[in-house]
């Protein structure tokens, strides 16, 4: 006798839903860890497809992204229904997915418009410098700002030069991530730690020694590396065109650089109480004015910008879009990963949170600084951030002032472990694609992810030593 369809979708339910978790609402707690497959299967797809089958990745990616989602989408609708559904995706494009893209959008055009003019030459010193430069900028301007802002003069200086993949490596691990951590303004996680009630001189004050330590180690050791290579490239390091003065163009965009900033700051500062809820999803009014503004001013940047300073950037729109397309995917399938985790010990990984607490149960804060780095690493970690913060106790000043080491422990990882993976932060994919346009062979997903095991979680283990111990 054939297995019947009813049968299979019987089964195929019972995998999806353990016992009679029916739930309206997407709880944590009634979740299987099978729902976790298709955000597992965009992963993996970004991991793997560029390296077995480049040319198709290239040409397919946001089709490989929207069948993992429709996987998803499809039996969540069978199981919780439409209603369900609909309003869980409301809730991933209108509060996370429209607010991260529009905040990118504005960014990479503002800062498209600005053009560094001049024949830099990609030396050990200046490579130094422009990384140094971008760390301290990052902090002012947001990681994805000083990233789109820099990366460009970076590649041109370097065009000569036959090694600079570990320039953008680096680049990513401090211009894109590490840079951040002096202020809210840095990081995703930490404005939303800022937004949660965490004081603005709170994250400058704890986190200036870690950022210091790590950024001086990471620029140190970087120093040595291209100083090996560029010995390694003899002469033909030596760029043979003449020095020529560099000048500034789009220097404009600056000001709207600084509106972008504005615009954030306000979304924070700025608490009028009027919402607007959409099938339970509440939009607050500041919140939609910054993205107005943002819109606003990347619209402005390309009309006042002269087509010629684009073109001295070759700016383009591919990975604006390929970092859009592959995010709207993740940011829907890995809203059943949140909520296991925030399920805490309620949920299928229970065990994986309960090693934040010691058999006191006191925090671990160890534990703290790798579980949400690792999980920041492979998760968005603006998210992760937030469910190790509500884990810890969910209140901005019992943490600052009864468990500062937690608080730490739980920014530090977020912000740092972001470079592990070309997924943990933002601003990561972009500089990779940026690079990519511009002829750099960038390692694989898991190549990149070795640079980060052997250059960065060495000094991530010295930095647990030292502040966790």
């Amino acid at each position: 006798m054939g297995v019947s369809m009813p049968f299979i979708l019987t089964a195929l339910l019972a995998l999806l839903v353990p016992g009679a978790a029916m739930a309206a609402d997407l709880d944590g707690a009634t979740l299987s860890l099978a729902w976790v497959i298709p955000f597992a299967g965009i992963l993996l797809s970004i991991a793997l497809f560029p390296i077995f089958a480049p040319g198709f990745w290239h040409h397919h990616f946001g089709k490989i992204t929207a069948v993992w989602t429709v996987l998803f989408l499809v039996p969540f609708a069978a199981v919780y229904g439409g209603h369900t559904t609909l309003a869980l995706l409301i809730h991933a494009l209108l509060t996370e997915y429209i607010p991260f893209i529009v905040l990118l959008f504005s960014l990479y055009t503002v800062s498209g418009g600005i053009l560094l003019w001049g024949n830099l030459h990609g030396s050990p010193g200046l490579n130094t410098g422009i990384l140094a430069i971008g760390t301290v900028l990052a902090s002012i301007m947001g990681t994805t700002g000083a990233a789109m802002l820099l990366i460009r003069p970076l590649l041109k200086a370097n065009d000569n030069r036959r090694h600079k993949v570990h320039v953008v490596v680096f680049f990513i691990f401090l211009v894109a991530n590490v840079g951040g951590g002096l202020t809210p303004l840095g990081d995703p996680p930490l404005f939303l730690g800022f937004l949660k009630g965490v004081d603005f001189f709170w994250t400058m004050k704890f986190m200036a020694l870690p950022v210091l330590l790590l950024s001086l180690a990471l620029l140190a050791i970087f120093y040595v590396v291209d100083g090996y290579y560029f010995r390694k490239e003899g002469v033909e390091a030596r760029d043979p065109s003449p020095d020529s003065p560099l000048k500034l163009y789009g220097t404009f965009n600056f000001v709207l650089l600084a509106g972008v900033i504005g615009g954030v700051l306000l979304s924070g500062f700025w608490k009028p109480g009027v919402s607007f809820d959409i099938m339970g999803t509440h939009l607050e009014l500041q919140n939609l004015v910054r993205d107005v503004i943002l819109v606003a001013l990347a619209f402005a940047s390309l009309a006042l910008t002269p087509k010629p300073v684009r073109a001295g950037n070759e700016f383009n729109w591919e990975p604006i879009l390929e970092v859009g397309k592959l995010f709207a995917g993740i940011f829907i399938t890995i809203a059943p990963a949140i909520a296991i985790l925030r399920a805490g010990s309620d949920g299928q990984l229970a065990a994986l949170v309960g090693m934040v607490s010691g058999e006191d149960g006191l925090p671990d804060d160890a534990m703290y600084f790798w579980m949400t780095g690792v999980l920041s690493a492979f998760l968005d970690n603006a998210p992760t951030y937030l469910v190790f913060f509500n884990l810890a106790a969910g209140d901005a000043t019992l943490l600052m002032k009864e468990l500062p080491q937690t608080l730490l422990a739980i920014s530090m990882g977020a912000v740092f472990m972001g470079a592990m993976t070309y997924i943990g932060n933002a601003p990561n994919f972009m500089v990779k694609a940026i690079a990519e346009q511009r002829g750099v062979a960038m390692p694989s997903f898991f190549g990149f992810l070795g640079y980060s095991c052997v250059v960065l979680l060495p000094l991530l283990a010295v930095l647990t030593w030292l502040f966790f111990r």
